[in-house]
């Protein structure tokens, strides 16, 4: 094996085009910054056109120079002995250095060749460079890529592929390498960039680029040929293939799919890369088409191309090759006529060459090779022989590092080098390299000495190279000791002895003997935490060392002396951790909660405080410390959810039975310590149990709390405890009144927690989103924000504290989950005791004794002689501004005080003697708090000279009158920081308190009170020791809500409450309410719903004035006025039923409730009114509507709807729907019968609720006559549609407008115009929306009025309609309207059910030239009955007058003789003759072509022209058949003297008056009547009406039209017949037209008489078997019978049947009857969806079948909807994965497929809008995407609906109908911020003038929708200065 060869950068020769190149490792960053340059500069395209393959650019000199140089470093590194060379000093090399060739060089195909094949290594690897290289490792967030020699290059996540932004490219990221790539792919790729790798010197980081568009740079269609091998990335999978991009943008391509081998092999997915032969390339549309075979791919080569540049050369491309030369280590060959490259030993063709390997390879021998590399800078190019690598196949890695072989065999023995071996691995041998470094552990100086070829040798892996399939071995025998030689035997908890190589703050990192490396962190250096490692720590020095852990080749160990010699087990993974193992760990954290324990591997566990084995009141802090190694055992294990507890006490302590406290039990203590955070109790009874108590467990009162813990000392007892929780054996205990007094009520368990109770519980927990409250043990419930306080604007941290008591209201409990959802709103919690006062005093009693004790103070006595209400002398010792200072003589250290306001004006001086009341006593202070009052010192006087034992009976008499619970008015007397002292006039002047504060509101501001103020209390408990001998009262404001500051500043002065009586004197009178004050400074309100009872007054504020005092009721407290913000508002009710009611109103007007009924009668005044609505309020929360067409239904009374409901205007109605959301009814004038429950249920209506449904079929009833205003008078004889609800149209029938059969009963009528109304008939159609048919007859039932709005231009009685055909008689004489006209005839209606058929023979007595003409549509006919057909509702109606036809008869027996000379006019001309009409008759005669010259005429067209006048003569009459035969021969009238012929205009009138037109000219004329009915143009406010939009498509519907051919030919008698012969000589294809007229005929027929039987069978049910059979012979076309029959056969059980007969109705429909034939289609598949067997299979057959005869899209939509209906939710995702590829481009079916996603509440709804965006065309995105985010508004997440459209609006700003669409769904979720935030950015927006109209208009129907009438103004303004603007 050839030596490398080394250079210096000094010695690198020059570039010809690069004089200034620098070395390939620069020094500093100015070369770095030239080196990067010249990369951009490689990069580009800059080579010549023709270039040499693998040419140098150096001159011939420069050439001879370096070969020479790498030729003398050859041999003195060879013979290793010389150190120096003349001119030059070369380094000794490394024997490690093998793989460094030194620089590369391009050798052209002339001149003097290199000694050494060109080797990719270290030192002579440069960006910009394309290297072949198999994927060896794929991480998260990088590549690693094995490179030729070795080498190891990195490719980024953002490297692996071409971003692209156009295509779902963009969605790949690094999550998704593994997908995109798999290991051992080969793959080409560029040099991106070198880094310095500071781990090993001289080996820089290598940074690759996967890019095609760095690859395929410059490549172009014009370049591409078949058979080239391409590699591209997938850009995304189609049914048949995939689309593929080459990272260039000119042009794509598409690759079929691969085999399902390979398939199996590797999961294509989008981003994949893959390689393919080039099938055909399409330069029109700029695609390349590929082929997949595999080995097609491997065996393809490179074909020869003219002129082909070196950036073209792609690495992994096959090429025919010749051997040009044999070099030290390798071969030259040359392809492609213009390059040459070289190929290493380590890549030829065989895998173990021997010594004479060059013998293989003789010159021009002709070999395949691919090439490994490209050096565009020195345009070296390294190709490959390798047979794996040539079949485009990695070679196989058969071994693994650290493998160990005993008989590997020497292959080949490289001098200075090395050796080649061959090791036996299955199923063929490994080759192995080993360098001469690594041969023995001593210095070999001579291997082909040492070593013999074939001899055997014991090797161990070192490594391995993937793309040469090469290993890397090692002989030294010290390479075979130790349990450690490389990563993968390192195992944690192995114990190891390493050398310390380097010493840093950061720790130390060791070296094992193998070589391989680890850290030892600096906390693990010492058993205990340090701050820099220890001295034993010497570079150099051998210590010994535990393995902690192995992860991604970095190791970690540990140096903790109890870790490295412990015996026990260790803890390496979860599964490791069983129940009862005691392991060593070390503590990594230390929470006040316990401790968490790491142990090896990065497994941790965790030790409670209770397992810790802390004495009681010891915090884990004190006694343990971070990193220190404890002993622990596993107590419980969940290795799934990686959790391991453990506890510190090895032995588990065993407590007996006796010793057992139960959870919640009470027990008594006493103190043994007090630390700063518990106090430690000895647990009595409990032999040595202790407990700890929280000092904010130890009082309710935070404040008492705090003072009781500083008055603790041991030995102080407790004699009831609560037990909370247990910690271990340490007992977890409270002291709190309100646990205790609770315990049997507070739960421990779940499943004691009830629902909507009160129960006392402690706050654990803060947190933002609210906190927690625990009961007993660990029980804990959540209290969310919002129902943590009334008022939620405050923060729940700052209104609670940690361990405060509280009491919670359950409001939901989880038995899922076992979650238990609490509220502590004062409204719902409030205390119904005195229990949180009484245990205020006590605790001040008990901390005042204590004080007493630990100051040594005997003296206690002093609080009996200063009882609540004694009479006590005192003497003034000082006078301030806020009150006086009392002394007493005896008791020195206890003080009175007198407040200013206790004084009751007595003045007292300084020394004076005074006798005042005791009102409270402050024990803890030792202040009496004193009064001079003469009501509390007089009631005492007469009581001075009694002894003690009256005084007591007195006292106890006078407290007899007050009883628990009862209610009394009391004064303020004092006002203290936590309760209030209060005295009971009525009572004699009693003394009690009252708390200022609750439970739940101790932090909150108190309520404000004054002295002197009067407040309503309740007695809860008398006098007794338990109270301290006070009586405690209960506020009742107590249970109301916390309220604002500013509320708090505004009732101060109150005193009033809800229920109270007050006078109050009228301020000002308006029509809705009476603004009134009262009390002292306060305003109210009489709202006019509470004037009066039953809201049935008038005018209820007629009779009041200004300044009047009126006594009213106060039945609420409303918000501040937006008015006056600094008046406070009451609610007053002047209502005789409240005003004399009794005084337990008061908890009755707190709350209305919103509880109406459909159909009630409610009462209320007009408050506003508009154009369309009035607004009522029936009381102050409720209000209601009345619709302008619901206030009455004569016209006139509609027009003045605003005159006649003026404000204040009293109406009663009845409620038709009601909204409680809003509190807003609708009512009507009239009652009406409210709507079945099973109505509501229907679903039929196509409505937005339940309210509208109720709308349309409770008050609009058949036979009820209502108001209507004209929405739009339809074309022709559509009618009109008449709006008669808000939501609701109706259609009145061009029949029913008049009574009178009008001419023109349209006259008269204009949109907008209200009328009054019938509703004739309500029904329902198939799709649900309901349809009205109204009439305008004012002579029918209940139109009567005096101001009829019937319009008639006649003054003739209203004519009957007929509406049955029963009622229709023949020679009945009818009236119609014209509806529709053909050449055949016309269709009249006769009513809105009825219409009849006229024959063209039938209009007129005479001909009928133009039928259209004379009767155009909506002219009024009147005829007679002449058939009526009552199955099929068939009417024939003729116009003729009687005996007309029998008067033509006998004309044309007896007028017309043989010979006579007539005269006529040509009607129409045929081959055979022409028709010719008679003058004077309605006769017409043929005269045959042979009779009309006595001549022979050629061209019969060309001589004669219809309507040209004739003169014949009579030659045959048939009276039997009425045929005449005429002739015009001249010869004919050769012997007549004279011809008169009538005259012209006679004649003219003649034919125009007799025309008619011969039978087999009849055809039928499309129907052209309806159009432009589609496109109605009326503004319905909210442009949402489906129940309009479907009456309107009904209007365009013509009732049943039956063919007229079906009619005997009675009318055509007058056309005449001829002989035999002329009719065979009647043309051929004349006969064929007429065939095709009557089978077009026939069809349409068919189609009317299938309709109509139709209708029938919705009647008229077939009872049996044969009755269907008839009916679907008679209709074969209808998929409407045969699905009736199909279901008739199921209901007999006979499913066999059912199929068969839909079998035959598939075979039987026409084909072209598409939507009949799918209607057979979707039947069955529901059939064999019930029946099959199995289901799934048989729908999938049938539904296959049904794909190749209808529209597929169709076919797969019916099949969906039927999986929907059916809830197949597998079967229905399955369905529309296929639909969304099939039909990509259909906006409906991804539509469907995002709204089953929402339904299904799945996340991937915003992915697939993504895809459908990607692949639906751009003129349909804005429909997709607004349907979408309407789905998303309906069924899925409001906010991501809003997102699009905001997107939408972004892109479309202008479009109002985004906004409106947008708008409609904020509207319909109901958030008015939402909603008017929205409004305002529209309306900011600057759109053309109609656009801001609509927009302006919506704000303000929206605001008048919510009655807000300042909003309504503030739009108004809006749109006001937008007009201004615009003008201005």
């Amino acid at each position: 094996m050839a030596p490398p060869s080394k250079r210096t950068p000094n010695q690198k020769p020059k570039h010809a085009l690069q004089p200034s190149q620098k070395s390939l490792k620069p020094k500093s960053k100015s070369d770095a910054a030239a080196k990067s340059k010249a990369v951009a500069m490689q990069l580009e395209d800059d080579v010549p056109d023709f270039p040499r393959g693998g040419g140098s650019s150096l001159t011939r000199e420069e050439l001879d120079e370096v070969r020479a140089e790498v030729d003398a470093e050859f041999d003195a590194e060879g013979r290793g002995l010389k150190k120096k060379m003349k001119k030059k000093r070369v380094q000794k090399q490394s024997p490690s250095a093998e793989d460094d060739l030194g620089s590369l060089f391009g050798v052209g195909i002339s001149g003097k060749l290199p000694r050494f094949a060109n080797r990719i290594t270290w030192k002579n690897i440069s960006p910009g460079m394309k290297l072949w290289g198999v994927i060896s490792e794929i991480n998260e967030k990088d590549i690693v890529i094995s490179l030729p020699g070795g080498l190891r290059g990195l490719v980024r996540a953002s490297e692996a592929f071409d971003p692209f932004s156009d295509n779902k490219m963009k969605d790949v990221d690094c999550h998704s390498l593994s997908s995109m790539y798999y290991v051992g792919q080969l793959v080409a790729c560029v040099v991106l960039r070198l880094d310095d790798d500071k781990k090993e010197k001289g080996k820089p980081k290598i940074w690759l680029s996967l890019r095609l568009s760095l690859l395929h740079k410059g490549l172009n269609l014009d370049v591409i040929q078949e058979g080239m091998v391409l590699t591209a990335y997938v850009k995304s999978i189609e049914d048949h293939g995939y689309i593929l991009n080459f990272g260039l943008r000119s042009f794509s391509g598409f690759m079929p799919n691969i085999s399902q081998a390979e398939r199996k092999a590797i999961s294509i997915t989008t981003g994949h890369l893959l390689q393919g032969v080039v099938k055909s390339i399409d330069k029109t549309r700029e695609v390349v088409y590929l082929t997949s075979d595999p080995d097609t791919v491997s065996k393809c080569v490179t074909k020869e191309l003219k002129g082909i540049s070196i950036d073209l050369l792609i690495p992994g491309m096959m090429v025919n090759a010749r051997v040009q030369s044999t070099l030290e280590n390798g071969i030259m060959l040359s392809f492609l006529t213009y390059f040459t490259g070289t190929v290493d030993m380590y890549h030829l063709q065989t895998t173990f060459p021997n010594s004479n390997w060059k013998d293989d390879y003789k010159q021009n021998k002709k070999v395949n090779a691919r090439i490994l590399f490209i050096d565009p800078s020195t345009r070296a190019i390294g190709l490959t022989l390798n047979p794996h690598l040539v079949h485009h196949k990695s070679p196989p890695s058969l071994v693994k590092t650290g493998d160990i072989f005993d008989h590997s065999k020497v292959i080949r023995v490289d001098r200075g080098f090395g050796l080649l071996l061959e090791i036996p691995t299955a199923p063929y041998p490994t080759p192995a390299y080993v360098s001469v470094s690594d041969v023995a552990d001593k210095e070999v100086r001579k291997l082909e000495k040492t070593f013999k070829a074939g001899s055997h040798v014991r090797v161990r892996i070192l490594g391995f190279k993937h793309l040469e399939g090469l290993a890397m071995g090692v002989l030294k025998t010290s390479a075979f000791e130790g349990s450690v030689f490389t990563h993968s035997d390192v195992k944690p908890g192995m114990v190891v002895k390493a050398k310390v190589i380097v010493v840093d703050s950061f720790g130390a990192i060791v070296l094992f003997p193998s070589g391989v490396k680890a850290l030892c962190p600096l906390r693990h250096m010492s058993e205990f935490e340090i701050s820099k490692p220890r001295k034993k720590f010497q570079v150099g020095a051998e210590l010994q060392f535990r393995v902690l852990g192995c992860k991604s080749k970095r190791i970690t160990v540990t140096h903790k002396k109890t870790l490295v010699k412990s015996k026990l087990g260790i803890i390496s993974s979860y599964t490791d951790a069983t129940e009862g193992l005691i392991t060593h760990g070390w503590i990594t954290k230390i929470e006040n909660h316990g401790c968490f324990v790491r142990f090896y591997n990065g497994v941790q566990g965790f030790a409670p405080r209770s397992e810790l084995g802390l004495e009681a009141g010891c915090d884990p802090v004190s006694v343990y410390h971070v990193e220190e190694v404890v002993k622990c055992r596993v107590t419980t294990s969940v290795p799934a959810s990686r959790r391991i507890n453990l506890s510190f006490t090895i032995t588990p302590a065993r407590v007996t039975e006796d010793a057992m406290v139960k959870l919640g039990s009470i027990v008594s203590g006493v103190v043994e310590r007090v630390t700063p955070h518990v106090i430690v109790v000895n647990v009595r009874s409990l032999g040595n149990t202790k407990g700890t108590i929280h000092p904010e467990h130890l009082a309710d009162h935070q404040g008492f709390a705090a003072l009781l813990k500083s008055a603790l000392k041991p030995g102080y007892e407790f004699d009831q405890l609560l037990v909370l929780d247990m910690e271990g054996i340490n007992l977890i205990l409270t002291a709190k009144h309100s646990l205790i007094n609770s315990a049997k009520q507070l739960p421990a368990e779940v499943s004691q927690v009830r629902p909507r109770t009160v129960v006392h519980g402690y706050v654990c927990n803060l947190i933002e989103a609210g906190c927690f409250v625990r009961y007993i043990g660990r029980l804990t419930g959540f209290v969310p924000r919002s129902k943590a306080m009334d008022d939620q604007r405050a923060n729940p941290s700052e209104v609670f504290y940690i361990g405060q008591s509280v009491r919670t209201y359950i409001t939901d409990v989880s038995s899922e989950t076992g979650r238990v959802t609490l509220s502590l709103k004062q409204s719902l919690c409030s205390s119904t005791d005195a229990s949180f006062i009484q245990e205020h005093f006590l605790l001040e009693d008990k901390i005042a004794k204590l004080q007493v004790l630990n100051s040594k103070i005997p003296e206690f006595d002093w609080v009996e002689a200063f009882s609540i209400g004694n009479v006590v002398e005192g003497i003034v010792n000082d006078v301030k501004e806020i009150g006086v200072v009392v002394s007493f003589e005896k008791y020195s250290d206890v003080f009175g005080f007198v407040a200013h306001h206790q004084l009751g004006g007595i003045t007292l001086k300084t020394g004076s003697i005074i006798r005042a009341v005791v009102l409270d006593v402050a024990k803890i202070e030792r202040l009496i708090e004193l009064s001079v009052k003469p009501a509390f010192v007089n009631k005492l006087k007469e009581e001075t000279s009694s002894v003690e034992t009256n005084k007591k009976k007195r006292k106890k008499e006078a407290h007899k009158k007050l009883e628990v619970h009862q209610t009394v008015n009391a004064v303020v007397e004092i006002v203290k920081e936590n309760y209030l002292v209060l005295s009971i006039p009525e009572c004699n002047f009693d003394i009690g308190y009252a708390s200022l504060t609750d439970y739940n509101t101790q932090k909150f501001p108190p309520r404000q009170y004054v002295n002197g103020q009067s407040v309503i209390a309740t007695v809860m408990a008398l006098p007794n020791p338990a109270t301290a001998g006070r009586l405690l009262l209960l506020l009742k404001s107590m249970s109301e809500v916390g309220e604002t500051s500013s509320s708090k500043r505004a009732k101060k002065k109150s005193s009033y409450d809800v229920g109270a009586l007050v006078q109050a004197e009228v301020t000002e009178i308006k029509p809705l309410e009476l603004k009134v004050k009262f009390g002292s400074g306060f305003h109210g309100r009489v709202h006019v719903t509470e004037a009066s009872d039953g809201n049935v007054v008038e005018d209820p504020f007629k009779g009041f004035r200004i300044g009047q005092t009126l006594t009213a009721v106060i039945i609420s407290k409303t918000k501040k006025s937006e008015n006056n913000r600094k008046t406070y508002q009451w609610d007053l009710s002047i209502r005789p039923s409240l005003v004399t009611g009794s005084k337990d109103i008061g908890d009755k007007l707190t709350s209305e409730d919103f509880s109406y009924s459909i159909g009630q009668r409610v009462s209320g005044f007009v408050y506003k009114v508009d154009k369309e609505w009035a607004w009522l309020t029936i009381s102050r929360h409720v209000r209601a509507q009345l619709y302008l067409l619901d206030s009455a239904y004569e016209p006139t009374e509609i027009q003045e709807f605003q005159k006649r409901y003026k404000v204040g205007k009293a109406i009663c109605g009845y409620i038709l729907s009601a909204d409680k959301e809003k509190k807003m009814l609708r009512i009507v004038l009239h009652p009406f019968c409210a709507a079945p429950d099973r109505t509501l249920g229907r679903g039929t209506i196509n409505t937005d609720d339940a309210n509208s449904l109720l709308n349309v079929i409770s008050h609009i009833r058949e036979g009820n006559v209502v108001g209507g205003r004209i929405s739009k008078i339809l074309p022709g004889v559509g009618g009109m549609l008449i709006q008669i609800d808000p939501r609701l149209y109706g259609k009145v029938h061009f029949t029913e407008l008049t009574d009178s059969w009008d001419s023109n009963p349209l006259s008269g009528y204009h949109e907008g115009q209200f009328v009054k109304c019938k509703v004739l008939e309500v029904s329902h159609s198939v799709q649900g929306t309901l349809h009205v048919e109204l009439s305008l007859r004012s002579s029918l039932d209940g139109m009567h009025s005096q101001k009829s709005t019937v319009i008639s231009d006649k003054g003739c009685s209203p004519s009957q309609r007929v509406e049955r055909i029963e009622d229709i008689n023949i020679d009945m004489t009818v009236q119609g309207y014209v509806k529709n006209v053909t050449p055949k005839g016309c269709f009249i209606m006769l009513s809105r059910k009825l219409d009849a058929k006229i024959l063209l023979s039938n209009l007129s007595d005479g001909y009928v030239e133009n039928p259209e003409k004379d009767f155009p549509i909506g002219k009024l006919l009147v005829g007679k009955v002449a058939s009526v057909e009552p199955l099929s509702k068939r009417v024939e109606i003729t116009l003729k007058t009687p005996g007309a036809s029998s008067a033509q008869k006998s004309q044309f027996c007896s007028s017309l003789k043989v010979g006579d000379i007539v005269y006529g006019r040509i009607k129409r001309i045929e081959r055979y003759g022409l028709f010719i009409t008679i003058d004077n008759t309605n006769m017409v005669g043929l005269c045959h072509v042979s009779e009309l010259s006595d001549d022979h005429v050629d061209n019969i067209e060309s001589k004669y022209k219809a309507g040209e006048r004739v003169t014949t003569k009579v030659l045959k009459v048939d009276e039997e058949r009425h045929r005449i035969s005429l002739g015009m021969k001249d010869s004919y009238f050769s012997d007549i003297d004279e011809i008169q012929a009538p005259s012209k205009q006679s004649s003219d009138a003649a034919v125009d008056g007799s025309d008619y037109i011969a039978l087999d000219e009849l055809t039928i004329l499309p129907e052209n009547n309806s159009s432009g009915i589609q496109h109605l143009d009326v503004d319905f406010g909210n442009g949402e009406h489906p129940i309009l939009a479907d009456v309107e498509a009904r209007a365009s519907i013509l009732p049943l039209e039956v063919s007229l051919d079906d009619i005997d030919s009675s009318g055509m008698d007058d056309v005449l017949s001829y002989d035999k012969e002329h009719v065979d000589s009647l043309d051929t294809e004349d006969e064929k037209s007429k065939r095709r007229a009557k089978k077009k005929a026939n069809e349409e027929r068919e189609r009317e008489i299938r309709a109509a039987e139709e209708r029938l069978l919705e009647k008229d049910i077939p009872r049996s078997a044969d009755e269907f059979e008839k009916l679907v012979r008679s209709s074969p076309n209808s998929s409407f019978v045969w699905i009736k029959y199909m279901a008739f056969m199921l209901s007999l059980a006979d499913v066999e049947n059912a199929r068969s007969v839909a079998e035959r109705a598939l075979k039987t429909i026409n084909i072209r009857e598409e939507a009949e034939k799918l209607n057979i289609w979707v039947a069955y598949f529901n059939l064999e969806n019930e029946y099959g067997n199995p289901p799934e299979e048989a729908v999938q057959k049938l539904f296959h079948r049904a794909l190749q005869y209808c529209d597929p899209k169709k076919v797969h939509l019916a099949l969906l909807g039927m999986y929907e209906r059916t809830e197949q939710h597998k079967l229905t995702d399955e369905l529309l994965h296929k639909m969304i590829r099939k039909f990509k481009h259909s906006c409906k079916v991804w539509l469907r497929r995002i709204q089953w996603l929402l339904k299904q509440n799945k996340d991937e709804a915003q992915s697939v809008v993504k895809r459908a965006v990607l692949c639906l065309p751009r003129h349909k995105h804005i429909k997709f995407l607004s349907q979408a985010a309407i789905l998303e508004f309906k069924c899925g997440v409001p906010d991501r609906g809003r997102s699009i459209f905001e997107g939408m609006l972004r892109e479309y700003p202008k479009r109002t109908d985004l906004w409106s669409i947008y708008l409609d769904q904020e509207i319909r979720l109901r958030d008015e911020d939402m909603i008017r935030a929205l409004f305002e950015r529209a309306i900011s927006l600057t759109l053309p003038p109609k656009k801001m109209k609509f927009l302006f208009k919506k704000y303000v129907e929206y605001e008048n929708s919510l009655g807000d009438e300042e909003r309504i103004e503030s739009v108004k303004r809006k749109a006001m200065e937008y007009v201004e603007s615009t003008l201005g």
